[in-house]
């Protein structure tokens, strides 16, 4: 009985009694800025708690991020509103303006960065809102106005800072760790089940871009962890260099995938009998640990499946020359898949053991918006604050300020998100569920309070509620609002002055405020939004043209960022179930950055090889490629296509006369060019980059 108790309440403690943790992390720092906001007599103590509850994050790490980004945010943009405001002091209309470009300039720069660098955008932008505003009327009052904001965020930060990181702390280097083990083991088990053909084509896809989107998450998690005492810069170099490896292998298993589902779509028995048991083989090798025995068995095994199988190829009379390029190609992508998978291993195996390896740093993950999204965003903040200014004075309601900066505020917070108007409207629901509750907190509970420990108690329940239901994916954009709503009107000032009608009016004011922002977002260039499939094909598109004539330092890692960051934004924006509109549009990823792959290396090989007519072949493939993803027309598409066969032949007569490394590297080079060809075959045959251009 007694184990079993324990059992249950260890099991308890790790699931529910975890949420309870954080609720009363969160409200013990909440409440201890808003003692000492009283103590020390700040002008509005509500702004150092409601700081506290945007702050509560699951772990210490996040918290110490969104804390840092959040005061630097904080710093630019008060120095943004005294700039603005000593430029245009009697001027409203003409500050208006300037204070909706700077708006619309930082949330144009919050859609472009996408994690949390991008809040302190946000942050800079609305804080200049909320202090330029109220300074409107009263210029000379815009110093002291930003001074007080940004002792107020601070002290909230520091209480935010210190209540999370030591009390029961939760450290997210372990949630990266974890993240790393789940990517080692799903990647394993995703590559031996595609090996075995348990898995269709188009569960692949998804799998790939669910992929996309955990390459994201580990380079969010990374940069949580840094904020953290027990984080190395070794660390953070080896989980750069992990996602690398991660990507590079993925990019290299694609390719092997597409090449054989080719050779099954087109019925080559001959190569499909001499490859696939090397494929079943790796699949059961992929089954034990790939510590450095297990690996080296595993490339000796088929280094002896090759050999047998390119003997019986030779004796085969009847196979055709495109039959053996076909082979020689599923060779080279073998021999390159096992490589790129030791490089994996090998890093997965030193960040799991804590082994500090010196690797150099491949450069971190970078997000990559569409610019038409990043425009659309500044454009939609701008004129969400511009119509809201005209709303106040044409309605002359002194509460239609509190609308303005909920509008601002919600505009540029959702900018990057991939689906903002379901996010603005759980928080509009927090709000509208919070209305009736902070009513009656207010005038049944708050009006009986006569000293801090009741005032707590009073306030208590409301804010519990919404950090509550902010620690559970589905709820918490509704415990956002809840906890935010409640922290701007429920918390008393240093003098206290109830007023119904005020307080109704306030309520409303910051409800129709966040309901503006929904508007806008449905009404103001809706489909310009993170990770919708038109957008993220377009750009797909463009990374692939980038391919053929970008600069070449670190060129296929800045390439690979982007792709698989365009997928992580088309998997958050399409949900569990993609339509096939989104599956296409993976498809055609995918098939881009198998391209982009090889004309990266095509370049490469170019840049290290003597003038000669196998270069110059080369160099006509990346031109006439550049000139069919930039104008994809079937005379495009046929002109690249003959390229390929002539660079093709040109390679093939210089490489029997070539020394071992040279060889080696146009081997590679045929490997490339046969998957350039085939993926142009595939989508001169669908019209997919007709529909992608």
């Amino acid at each position: 009985m007694a184990a079993w108790l324990r059992s249950e309440a260890a099991g308890w403690f790790n699931s529910e009694g975890q949420r309870w943790v954080f609720v009363a992390k969160a409200m013990l720092a909440a409440f201890s800025a808003l003692w000492l906001a009283f103590r020390l007599g700040l002008d509005s103590p509500s702004t150092a708690l409601a700081t506290t509850v945007i702050l509560a994050l699951p772990s210490s790490g996040m918290v110490l991020e969104k804390a840092f980004y959040r005061f630097l945010g904080t710093i630019v943009g008060c120095a943004a509103a005294l700039l603005l405001v000593a430029l245009f002091p009697q001027s409203p209309p003409v500050l208006f303006i300037g204070v909706a470009l700077w708006v619309a300039l930082c949330t144009g720069g919050a859609a472009m960065h996408r994690n949390q660098q991008s809040y302190s955008f946000v942050l800079a932008g609305y804080t200049a809102c909320m202090i330029a505003v109220p300074a409107i009327d009263a210029p000379a009052q815009v110093f002291t106005l930003a001074v007080t904001r940004m002792t107020e965020v601070g002290l909230g930060i520091i209480c935010a800072a210190v209540v999370h990181d030591v009390i029961f702390p939760r450290r997210h280097s372990r949630a990266v760790m974890r993240t790393v083990q789940t990517r080692y083991a799903g990647f394993l088990a995703f590559c031996q089940q595609v090996l075995e053909r348990r898995l269709s084509p188009a569960e692949a896809e998804l799998s790939h871009l669910k992929f996309a989107a955990d390459i994201a998450a580990l380079e969010s998690g990374r940069a949580a962890a840094f904020f953290e005492a027990d984080h190395a810069r070794s660390h953070t170099r080896q989980l750069h260099a992990f996602n690398a490896a991660f990507m590079t292998v993925l990019t290299t298993f694609y390719t092997l995938h597409r090449l054989s589902h080719r050779l099954r779509a087109n019925d080559t028995g001959p190569v499909l009998a001499l490859v696939e048991p090397m494929h079943a083989h790796l699949a059961q090798a992929m089954k034990l640990d790939l510590d450095a025995g297990q690996l080296a068995r595993m490339r000796a095994e088929l280094s002896a499946d090759i050999a047998a199988a390119r003997a019986r190829l030779e004796a085969d009379a009847a196979i055709a020359r495109p039959q053996q390029i076909d082979f020689d190609t599923a060779v080279e992508l073998l021999e390159r898949f096992v490589r790129d998978l030791e490089d994996f291993a090998a890093l997965y195996h030193g960040l799991a053991r804590e082994k500090r390896r010196q690797v150099s740093d491949p450069g971190a993950y970078t997000p990559k918006t569409p610019p038409a999204i990043v425009v659309a965003s500044g454009v939609r903040a701008g004129a969400t604050l511009l119509i809201t200014a005209a709303a106040w004075y044409w309605l002359a309601w002194p509460y239609a300020a509190n609308a303005i900066l909920m509008a601002t505020i919600f505009c540029a917070l959702a900018s990057s998100s991939p689906r903002p108007t379901a996010l603005v409207q759980q928080v509009l629901t927090g709000f509208l569920i919070a209305m009736p509750l902070a009513f009656l907190s207010e005038f049944l509970l708050m009006t009986r309070a006569d000293d801090f420990g009741p005032m707590v108690l009073a306030a208590l329940p409301l804010l519990a509620l919404g950090s509550y239901l902010s620690t559970g994916p589905k709820w918490a954009g509704v415990g956002i609002g809840i906890g935010m709503f409640s922290a701007t009107l429920l918390v008393p000032a240093n003098r206290m002055h109830y007023d119904v009608e005020a307080f109704i009016s306030s309520e409303l004011s910051l409800t129709i405020g966040v309901a503006v922002a929904y508007v806008m977002f449905k009404v103001v260039l809706p489909e310009h939004t993170m990770g919708h499939k038109g957008h993220v094909a377009a750009a797909l598109w463009r990374e692939a043209l980038n391919a053929c004539g970008a600069p070449l330092y670190r060129l296929k890692r800045r390439f690979d960022n982007r792709v698989r960051d365009l997928l992580s934004q088309l998997n958050a924006a399409s949900g569990p179930a993609p339509s096939e509109a989104a599956r296409s549009v993976v498809r055609q990823g995918l098939t881009l950055l198998e391209l982009g792959h090889a004309v990266i290396e095509l370049r490469q090989l170019i840049a290290a090889s003597q003038p000669g007519p196998a270069r110059h072949s080369l160099q006509q493939v990346v031109r006439h490629l550049a000139d069919y993803l930039r104008a994809p027309t079937p005379a495009h598409g046929a002109t690249a296509l003959e390229s390929l066969l002539h660079a093709g032949t040109a390679v093939r007569a210089v490489l029997a006369d070539a020394a071992p490394e040279r060889r080696l590297a146009l081997q590679t080079a045929l490997t490339d060019l046969h998957s350039i060809y085939t993926s142009l075959l595939d989508q001169l045959s669908t019209g997919e980059p007709h529909h992608a251009a």
